[in-house]
């Protein structure tokens, strides 16, 4: 939205439906949303302290959720934090929950490149934090970040099975006409995943695996 235009009640609830939660501090939402460039123009606050807090809540959650379900040393739940956490799996995420389509910002596009679609994921992460608790965040996260395609569920299973034994999960995977279909063995279970590629395939059937094993736990 690079105009000086007010956002309308519709757009209010497609934003709040986006982030999966009914916001009670409206303005927060809407700078949320607002680019720099955009409250240069046309005055207001924009989103880059919540950028700031956003990293730091965004850095605990995923830490948390990492250290409740992996018994992984310190250098290897850090390796895979920073898996969750990158710039390409926030843009992934963003994408994902389709967030820039409510970005209120001013000039050409060339002013919310680079950086700006994962920084806006970490505004959208602290308005929730600000507004909702951590509850809120962790309903978001687990639906947009969680599953993205970052490699850390093959990561997280493996962890688990060697917590328990010394093996690792057997991958086995073949092209069809719609893709690829993995099955993965370990610790006397299987589960299946398909994707568009090979990784993606893999990832899904570890996240399945894991799946059966934590529910059972």
């Amino acid at each position: 939205m690079n105009s000086g235009e007010s956002w309308s009640d519709e757009t209010y609830a497609a934003a709040e439906r986006a982030l999966m939660h009914p916001f009670r501090d409206r303005a927060l939402l809407l700078t949320c949303f607002t680019h720099k460039s955009y409250a240069n123009a046309f005055g207001g606050r924009h989103n880059e302290r919540l950028e700031f807090l956003g990293d730091a809540v965004l850095g605990l959650a995923v830490t948390e959720e990492l250290f409740e379900r992996s018994g992984a040393d310190e250098g290897k739940l850090t390796e895979m934090r920073k898996g969750y956490v990158s710039q390409g799996a926030l843009e992934k995420a963003e994408q994902k929950a389709g967030l820039m389509r409510f970005l209120r910002y001013s000039g050409g596009e060339d002013n919310v490149g680079g950086k700006t679609a994962s920084n806006l994921f970490e505004a959208a992460v602290a308005g929730l934090y600000l507004d909702g608790g951590m509850a809120a965040v962790k309903q978001f996260l687990k639906k947009y970040l969680s599953g993205t395609d970052t490699g850390n569920y093959k990561s997280l299973l493996q962890e688990y099975v060697q917590e328990r034994v010394q093996e690792t999960p057997a991958y086995s995977t073949r092209e069809t006409a719609e893709g690829f279909v993995c099955t993965v063995k370990a610790l006397g279970r299987k589960a299946s995943g398909t994707g568009a590629s090979k990784k993606a395939a893999e990832t899904e059937a570890a996240k399945s695996l894991l799946h059966i094993f934590t529910e059972r736990t």
